[in-house]
């Protein structure tokens, strides 16, 4: 799924702060050292660790196996860089986003608590023997509350999705209802004129047709009139079955323009492109609709 626009800031934000976080840990190691037998190594991991993190949108937020791999590489490379120097140990906080965002909760879990770990590992070697509380309460406190911010907005995230979710079905729903309770009126609406109309006439017709029978041999006059009415009925009826038709034709049909207008004017309306081959050939109202 794609990250939405937050989560892509957010993204960018951990990113910018894991190079900086990174940049200031190599530059505080060499204005505080001299150059010495491990600082080649030190430089050397710097720029692995970089490399390493810079492929990590190239690989993507899916918790495939080649991203898990990536993710425990960079672990892997900060964890040696901590253990030689542990000005680096802050750079877990944006490995703490890294590992939430791509392993299952359990296992995020015990990513963040692992960086944790090493993380007060480093404060205590920085003492430099001398005890301070903070060094042991300090980095569990910000790992907690990284952790506790990175789980609520994930999950106000899939909250608002969800809510995005069914609200896009239920416009579908009331849609799909609105097109049946169309329906179920226009076939009311029909029904009611096709009585009113249609159905009286050929009643009408019947009975006029009926009197014509009984009435023909007496009186000849009198059934053709019958007959004539009932013609005349039959009619009116034609014109009221064609009207019906019409009104039930596309609007783009019922304007009278044919099949090859209607489709034109379909074709305009959705930019799209339409061509006539041959010479075009009169349907029938029924096969045109």
């Amino acid at each position: 799924m794609e990250q939405d626009p937050d989560a892509r800031r957010l993204a960018r934000i951990m990113h910018t702060t894991f190079f900086l976080l990174l940049g200031a840990s190599l530059a505080r190691f060499l204005l505080r050292h001299d150059w010495e037998a491990r600082s080649p190594w030190i430089v050397a991991l710097t720029g692995a660790l970089a490399s390493l993190y810079l492929l990590g949108p190239v690989i993507g937020t899916r918790a495939t196996p080649r991203r898990i791999a990536w993710l425990g590489t960079v672990v892997a490379v900060w964890v040696l860089l901590v253990v030689l120097a542990p000005s680096f140990a802050w750079c877990a906080v944006p490995l703490f986003y890294t590992g939430l965002r791509t392993l299952p909760p359990r296992a995020a879990l015990g990513l963040v608590a692992l960086l944790t770990a090493f993380v007060v590992f480093a404060q205590v070697r920085l003492a430099h023997g001398g005890w301070d509380p903070n060094l042991i309460v300090a980095p569990p406190a910000v790992a907690a509350l990284a952790t506790g911010v990175f789980v609520y907005a994930d999950r106000q995230a899939a909250r608002q999705r969800a809510l995005i979710d069914d609200l896009i079905r239920t416009r579908r729903e009331l849609a799909a209802i609105e097109r049946r309770e169309g329906t179920l009126a226009e076939r009311q609406r029909l029904s009611m004129e096709i009585h009113d109309t249609l159905a009286q006439g050929l009643s009408s017709q019947r009975m006029l047709l009926q009197a014509a029978d009984r009435t023909w041999d007496g009186d000849p006059e009198t059934a053709r009139r019958h007959v004539r009415t009932a013609a005349s009925i039959a009619e009116r009826n034609l014109a009221e079955a064609r009207r019906f038709v019409h009104d039930l034709a596309p609007a783009d049909l019922a304007e009278g323009g044919g099949l090859e207008e209607a489709l034109r004017g379909l074709a305009a309306r959705e930019s799209a492109a339409f061509r006539v081959d041959g010479a075009p050939v009169a349907l029938p109202d029924r096969a045109q609709s």
